[in-house]
């Protein structure tokens, strides 16, 4: 039995918001250096790259199973990311997502990438903190 999807966003749609969003990054000024260290610019890596996310946010949307991976441990491994980046990254992706979805579907995505936006920040906060610190809670 599946669970029925948050919201109704089709898998092309996501597809679409996925491929503007790293558009995007990609001419980011601050966003694109941070991505680049991971992904070196090469279409093929790129796209790779964007397959998965498209299979992540078509688990967490649409609850497929076709996702394996640990955001959480990506994004606290990598020291280029800074907690300060989730507010751009999440402004930039709520841009892509009012060009390109209707409203309530934009918004509806919106509050789902902001929650787990949130839960990676936090991640990344802990991963700053000196070690045996308490967490920042907020």
């Amino acid at each position: 039995m599946s669970l029925p999807a948050r919201f109704p966003v089709s898998p092309v749609q996501i597809d679409r918001v996925v491929a503007a969003f790293y558009a995007r990054i990609r001419q980011h000024d601050v966003l694109g250096p941070v991505f680049f260290a991971s992904i070196p610019d090469d279409r093929a890596r790129w796209q790779k790259h964007e397959e998965k996310i498209s299979r992540f946010w078509r688990n967490a949307i649409l609850h497929e199973r076709n996702y394996s991976g640990n955001p959480q441990h990506m994004h606290r491994m990598r020291p280029m990311i800074k907690p300060e980046h989730f507010e751009l990254w999440l402004g930039l992706f709520d841009e892509v997502l009012s060009q390109t979805l209707p409203t309530e579907l934009a918004a509806s995505w919106s509050a789902l990438a902001h929650r787990i936006g949130a839960g990676l920040r936090m991640g990344v906060e802990a991963s700053w903190q000196p070690e045996g610190m308490p967490p920042i809670l907020r």
